[in-house]
């Protein structure tokens, strides 16, 4: 059932990890499955096997091939390095070559106390397991670089936080798990050989045309590379109100993917101070501080590759500073890029930012829901017989009607009809985001009654974001005044 497993980071020294195997579980269930990327993979769905499935994605049995173990890393957490971090709840089980040939990591998140657990349990509270379910797939299903869920099993045992709760171990999916804080792990102790062999296995594994370079041009366009992807994501979180939570340098996937949700959540009403993290008292991660933190994360990222870059530290950090420096001109192209797409404009005008900035100042001022705004948006571009649905989002009109007005005058210019550009719009504004209150009703469902059909209806739905669903009108509403979320955990 289960596609050849082979684990290539275990070819790598010893020091780079710990072995480690999943702790088994009393009574493992297998509560959520992910067919298509089990069919994307290579899984044998046709010898689908729930009782050996749920073995394996509980860690109660090994599938054959894997290699388990613990991955070594470090971090900046909330501003503060912190040296040894590491797998402290993660089993990487193995890798797989998908149908695409793409390979693949495959995790047990939440399968027990490694030797980086740092006097933590291990394990993981059911509620966060079914969150980075849903959200991590909703991502993926709106075409955002993203971590994947494959499974989710309850182990029949309780986790204890403030309280106790169901346990549960998530089946994680990634190009790979390596962060920038893999690197910092071996920049912190100095260990200039072992970087030199992560940098290369990086390399081959995520940007492969850069191994024809010479070796000190080599690490300058690996960081290049890892930052234009970074803008990129952000740049796509920041097109769907997407609040991350938590982007420590741990948590930054040098694939360029979305890794770790722990506290996430999706902004509502549009504010650009929004923090959902109970923890981030500060506002470190807020939502308009995301693309500043991810510069100053791979920041941290080129500090590593210094001795890589030149063996003459001033030069290796005046060009690694060049490259860090181009960030803003970078991230301001995605960007622009994404929020011209979401206005339905695929001409390039000098103006095109502030027509931009001028709509998301009036959805500031009204605290306008930011994913309905954009989705009405759509049927104004087709008809201007729709504008009242997007108007009546506003307390005050005059803000939001003028600003309608430039930007038809703006869309004039295009050269598509209004049929076309609806259509393109309606593409990329999704109708259907998780929003905060449905995620904590279906996780509360599974929690408090083991009921995971509200789960279930609100991963199906998820899964088609962009397509109006008939039935479901109920999915694209935002929170009323005692359904808000304000705050997020992490869980761990």
């Amino acid at each position: 059932m289960f596609p050849t497993f082979s684990l290539r980071y275990a070819r790598l020294p010893a020091r780079f990890y710990e072995r480690f195997e999943p702790v088994p579980v009393s009574t493992p269930r297998l509560v959520a499955f992910n067919r298509p990327l089990a069919e994307a993979l290579g899984f044998d769905l046709a010898a689908f096997d729930e009782q050996q499935a749920t073995a394996w994605f509980s860690g109660n049995a090994l599938p054959p091939g894997a290699e388990p173990l613990a991955m070594a890393y470090a971090g900046h957490q909330f501003g503060v390095f912190v040296p040894r971090l590491g797998d402290g709840r993660a089993v990487l089980l193995g890798e797989v070559v998908d149908r695409q040939g793409r390979l693949r990591d495959i995790q047990l998140k939440g399968a027990g106390r490694t030797p980086f657990s740092r006097g933590g349990d291990g394990r993981s509270p059911l509620g966060p397991v079914l969150r980075e379910y849903l959200v991590s797939e909703a991502m993926h299903a709106m075409g955002i670089p993203t971590t994947r869920s494959l499974a989710a099993v309850t182990t029949g045992e309780r986790v204890f936080r403030e309280v106790p709760r169901p346990g549960a171990i998530l089946t994680r999916v990634a190009a790979s798990h390596i962060r920038t804080g893999t690197c910092q792990y071996f920049a912190a102790r100095g260990d200039v050989d072992a970087l030199r062999e992560l940098a290369g296995h990086v390399i081959e594994r995520h940007y492969p045309a850069l191994g024809e370079l010479p070796e000190g041009e080599r690490y300058v366009a690996l960081v290049e590379a890892v930052q234009e992807r970074q803008a990129a994501l952000v740049a796509q979180w920041m097109g769907v109100g997407f609040v991350h939570g938590v982007m420590n340098t741990d948590n930054m996937a040098l694939s360029g993917e979305t890794i770790d949700y722990g506290p996430c959540a999706f902004m509502e009403a549009y504010d650009p101070r929004t923090v959902f993290s109970s923890v981030d008292e500060g506002g470190r991660y807020a939502y308009a501080n995301q693309p500043w933190i991810a510069q100053w994360n791979v920041a941290r990222f080129a500090e590593t590759l210094l001795p890589l870059i030149d063996d003459e530290q001033e030069r290796a950090i005046e060009r690694a500073t060049a490259v860090i420096e181009a960030y803003p001109a970078r991230y301001e192209a995605e960007w622009l890029a994404v929020m011209r797409a979401k206005l339905g404009l695929e001409r390039e005008e000098e103006n095109d930012r502030a027509l931009v900035e001028a709509l998301l100042e009036a959805m500031r001022a009204d605290r306008a829901d930011f994913t309905l705004s954009f989705r009405h948006l759509c049927d104004a571009a087709e008809s201007p017989a729709a504008d009242p649905q997007l108007v009546e989002l506003f307390e005050q009109p005059d803000a939001i009607e003028a600003w309608l007005t430039r930007w038809r005058e703006r869309l004039t210019r295009e050269t598509a009809g209004p049929g076309v550009i609806a259509a393109r719009m309606r593409a990329v504004n999704p109708v259907y985001i998780p929003r905060n209150h449905r995620v904590e009703q279906a996780l509360a469902a599974a929690i408090d009654e083991d009921d995971f059909a509200p789960f279930e209806e609100l991963r199906e739905v998820l899964a088609r974001p962009f397509e109006e669903q008939p039935g479901r009108e109920a999915y694209t509403q935002p929170a009323s005044l005692q359904e808000q979320v304000f705050r997020t955990f992490c869980g761990t």
